[in-house]
């Protein structure tokens, strides 16, 4: 069994050198990282040989980590095929079997595109959602200084005409980020008339990237996620092709309640990938494993502190090794 050799190889490469974001990754991911290393020693101290009570403990601890119960299932089916096929008995042996099917499993689910789609030579549009208290609005203002430190020219259009505060505190943002914004006109109640200002304005100035930001809503409000319909019909007559990135932001804290709010968000909707944010406050790092098993949409972003460079690229390499380096720390740097 040679999974850790393998990843660590991928991830440092074949010069050693160690991924700028590894230390983020490995910081934010902290409270996940221990809290399923403590659980796994206690079930492997626990039990003198792995059997069906071994196996029955394992998957209540998997699922209590906010994994979906399919994917925990489909986890624990093959990992009794590899016991039996290597005759393995000692519980601390496998370790490294447990998070070799976690990686290999959603690897193999789908294709896993985790690539924010923009190019060069148009207009690019994201459609971020998300309800209240998601880390909405602190999430567009990272993706805008993102690329504002790039080079790139960035609009943000404050579609959210419900909550004066939340147009004030992007305004604020996009001020301390160099990006430019677009705010509802006095009185102007219908978030469509500003998307349509908004990119009417991303034409002229010849923008590299709109991000709109649209008002939080609960997945079941019907008239708000008819409205979130009708900006993405909006957008799509006015620029070609667009949104080309439909962004759902999701509080990691909340576990399997945001995989459902992702899961009705995308019956409205298309949604073509998740941010992912607050992961450095819980300890139940399964919820990306969640999400891909029940609804199959990739994590593009993910949270990992509340610095404006702490909002990284998700890759799922840097994730297993970051939650998981201390099960067999012999295995690495």
């Amino acid at each position: 069994m040679f999974f850790f050799w393998k990843i660590k190889e991928k991830i440092f490469g074949p010069k050693g050198e160690k991924p700028a974001n590894l230390d983020k990754y490995v910081a934010g991911l902290t409270k996940s990282r221990l809290s399923f290393l403590k659980q796994i020693v206690q079930l492997q101290k626990k039990h003198i040989k792995i059997n069906e009570n071994f196996f029955s403990e394992l998957e209540e601890i998997l699922i209590m980590s906010d994994i979906s119960p399919n994917f925990v299932g489909i986890i624990i089916e093959s990992l009794k095929d590899e016991v039996r096929h290597h005759n393995i008995v000692n519980p601390k042996l496998i370790s490294e079997i447990i998070i070799d099917k976690m990686y290999t499993i959603y690897s193999n689910r789908s294709v896993v595109n985790t690539n924010l789609n923009v190019k060069d030579g148009r207009i690019n549009v994201f459609l971020i959602s998300g309800v209240n208290g998601s880390g909405k609005t602190t999430s567009i203002a990272k993706i805008a200084r993102k690329f504002t430190l790039a080079g790139k020219k960035v609009l943000i259009i404050a579609a959210d005409t419900f909550r004066a505060a939340a147009v004030e505190q992007l305004e604020i943002w996009a001020n301390r980020v160099g990006a430019l914004i677009l705010k509802p006109q006095a009185n102007e109640k219908d978030p469509g008339s500003v998307v349509f200002r908004g990119l009417n304005l991303a034409l002229e100035e010849k923008i590299d990237l709109v991000l709109i930001d649209t008002a939080g809503r609960l997945q079941n409000n019907v008239n708000l996620m008819q409205e979130l319909s009708k900006i993405n019909k909006i957008i799509s007559k006015k620029i070609s092709g667009a949104p080309h990135e439909s962004l759902l932001v999701i509080d990691a804290t909340t576990g399997q309640n945001g995989v459902s709010q992702a899961a009705n968000f995308a019956k409205i909707t298309p949604v073509s990938g998740i941010i992912l944010t607050k992961m450095d406050g819980t300890s139940k790092g399964g919820i990306v494993f969640s999400i891909k098993d029940q609804i199959d949409i990739s994590v593009k972003l993910v949270g990992l502190g509340e610095g404006m460079d702490d909002l990284q690229p998700f890759d799922l390499d840097l994730f297993i090794y970051a939650i998981t380096k201390d099960l067999k720390n012999q295995y690495y740097v």
